[in-house]
């Protein structure tokens, strides 16, 4: 068994037809002065003068996952005869939930059976860096996750499971700080193999904070 933590995560675009897509800044920063005044304040005000451009330049950055296609960072792997887990755990991660457009921000863990071959360690983290970055929901997010790995990597087990505090339940609503929300993916001998299922939860969630 191998755990390792993320290494820095760094973007990188794919698809050139996704390549070209550019954010219309001008298009969220007219929609953000009417929100302003919408709820009574003034987008004038000099506090608020250039809150519509940062929030353009937010959403570009928060969205970019949209504009890129995470299978590419899977697509290099390398020939190894390891058969035991691979997993890398607490990497860190900021999504938005597309319910609200409130962040949800928590830590994913990536675990895999490899099936002659592996794929550098940074690249999982990656995956998880742009998946995030487009308006999620946790429980699509982690599936998601799953099937990449699964599927680029013909892994013979996939483990993903995220940890995450979501705004939209701590700031409104029902107002409770400190919930976190726990989601899993399971496929492969995870998914059919339960003492499998149960060695790997133990590996993520055992030692978890």
């Amino acid at each position: 068994m191998v755990i390792h933590p993320p290494n820095q995560i760094q973007n990188f675009m794919s698809d050139s037809s996704v390549e070209t897509f550019q954010v219309d800044h001008a298009r969220i920063e007219g929609a953000v002065r009417e929100i302003l005044s919408a709820v009574g304040e003034d987008p004038n005000r000099e506090g608020l003068r250039e809150t519509p451009a940062r929030v353009a330049r937010m959403y570009a950055e928060m969205f970019s996952g949209l504009r890129k296609d995470p299978k590419i960072h899977l697509q290099k792997v390398f020939s190894e005869k390891y058969d035991e887990v691979v997993l890398i755990k607490d990497i860190a991660f900021s999504s938005m939930c597309e319910h609200h457009l409130l962040p949800f921000t928590g830590q994913a863990h990536v675990g895999y059976l490899p099936n002659g071959k592996v794929v550098g360690l940074s690249k999982l983290a990656r995956v998880v860096e742009e998946v995030a970055r487009r308006p999620q929901v946790q429980e699509r997010m982690t599936e998601e996750i799953a099937d990449l790995v699964e599927g680029e990597l013909s892994a013979r087990g996939v483990a993903v499971v995220l940890e995450a505090s979501h705004s939209c339940m701590t700031i409104r609503g029902v107002r409770k700080p400190g919930s976190m929300c726990l989601t899993s993916a399971m496929r492969g001998v995870f998914r059919e193999n339960l003492s499998s299922r149960a060695e790997i939860l133990g590996l993520i969630v055992g030692n978890t904070k």
